[in-house]
């Protein structure tokens, strides 16, 4: 009883990280410019941070370090200050979009205008962290995000045509405005295949004190946990494609998500909207200061749990409160959160490589995971997905420059 609840905890807290703001709007925008086509860019995001999450956890069970540490040693200090700058600096503008998605709930559900939020909000993340534990942050909060399974139900309510929704999970080519379509298969990419989800894991699992006999659980939260992330993206995208794209709508402002669940709930909708962005927003503000601290902390060799005291973490808490801090002050310009978000989106597609290529050195390497090595299918699949990072990395900007919105 107590593997399964284990193991039930984990899904939960795998799809909390994975639905934010970044998956909403990529998705919602997916829907309403382009029907049901873009499924195949979710599905492929899914399947991507499956394996990328995987491995994570079965890396840290078995050698006992997290994914940046072992980069910071196998790679040097060079290669890690790659990585810092261009993952802090990409996460700190998701960082700030997140923060905007729970303003823009808080707006909704008040009235009050979404800047007035941000320092509150600020304040409520730093206040979870230093008061809480890791298993408060990974389970509560997650718990509470299941509250975004609503996205599925009304899918479901709506009834859309199944047979074009299947068709939808086949890459195919635009049948209009073919750079915008690219852009947003590639932010959807970008969303699902974020960093500091992979990262947080690697940490979380060390946090967690997994040891070997944790192998086999880890594969099952990676896929439960990811598929499930992935099915909810999907019901956000059939809703705006049965809402939004029959009126020809393009999401362009935070306050038409409120129509992805009304048609279906009535007033209901609304609340479960604005619960469903606020707390998984919050969720993943709380994932992304937390791994930007841990890498911080990891990458200058400083004590870091947030299961310690934070007096007893002195430094580490320092990091993730500067790191707070910043991330407020980016949310304080005023730059709209939507906006913000399909940038920052495309951008971590672009800077994909530096994170992903390390992965098939250190799965390989028996120093670490000792008989636990990836297979030639695993490989396959990492080398695929490295392939896919670098594709991104040379078209993301340019498509930003020419299809975004």
């Amino acid at each position: 009883m107590k593997k399964i609840l284990e193991i039930a905890l984990g899904i939960v807290t795998s799809v909390g990280g994975f639905l934010e703001i970044g998956s909403i709007t990529t998705a919602a925008q997916a829907g309403a410019d382009f029907s049901f086509q873009l499924i195949w860019a979710i599905l492929l995001g899914g399947l991507c941070i499956i394996f990328l999450v995987e491995q994570a956890g079965r890396f840290s069970a078995v050698s006992g370090r997290t994914i940046p540490d072992a980069i910071r040693e196998r790679f040097g200090f060079n290669y890690f200050a790659l990585l810092y700058v261009v993952l802090g600096l990409v996460s700190l503008l998701v960082l700030a979009a997140e923060v905007g998605g729970v303003c823009i709930a808080l707006e909704l559900a008040t009235g009050i205008g979404l800047l007035w939020w941000a320092v509150p909000v600020g304040f409520v993340i730093w206040l979870v962290i230093f008061k809480g534990t890791f298993g408060i942050i990974e389970k509560g909060v997650s718990v509470l995000g299941l509250v975004t399974l609503s996205f599925v139900v009304g899918a479901i309510l709506i009834n859309p045509p199944w047979s074009q929704v299947l068709r939808g999970a086949a890459p195919s080519l635009p049948q209009h405005d073919s750079v915008h379509y690219w852009f947003i298969a590639v932010s959807i990419l970008g969303a699902s295949i974020s960093p500091y989800l992979y990262f947080f894991y690697s940490s979380g699992a060390v946090e967690d004190e997994w040891r070997e006999g944790h192998v086999g659980i880890n594969r099952i939260i990676a896929t439960g946990g990811m598929t499930f992330g992935s099915l909810i993206s999907i019901a956000v995208l059939i809703l705006a494609a049965m809402i939004f794209a029959p009126q020809g709508m393009k999401v362009e402002h935070y306050t038409q998500l409120p129509m992805l669940l009304e048609p279906v709930f009535g007033h209901k909708g609304f609340w479960l909207l604005v619960a469903s962005l606020g707390i998984a927003c919050l969720g993943a503000a709380l994932e992304i200061t937390l791994e930007l601290a841990y890498l911080t902390a990891q990458g200058l060799g400083w004590n870091w749990s947030e299961n310690q005291p934070p007096i007893a973490e002195a430094r580490f808490s320092a990091a993730y409160t500067a790191i707070i801090i910043l991330a407020t002050l980016v949310a304080l310009t005023g730059i709209d959160p939507l906006t913000l978000t399909v940038f920052s989106m495309a951008l971590t597609a672009a800077t994909l490589p530096v994170s992903i290529v390390p992965f098939i050195f250190l799965m390989n390497d028996s120093t670490y995971v000792r008989s636990y090595k990836n297979g030639w299918f695993s490989n396959a699949v990492v080398i695929l997905i490295m392939a896919l990072a670098f594709v991104l990395a040379i078209i993301a900007i340019p498509l930003q420059i020419f299809g975004g919105s």
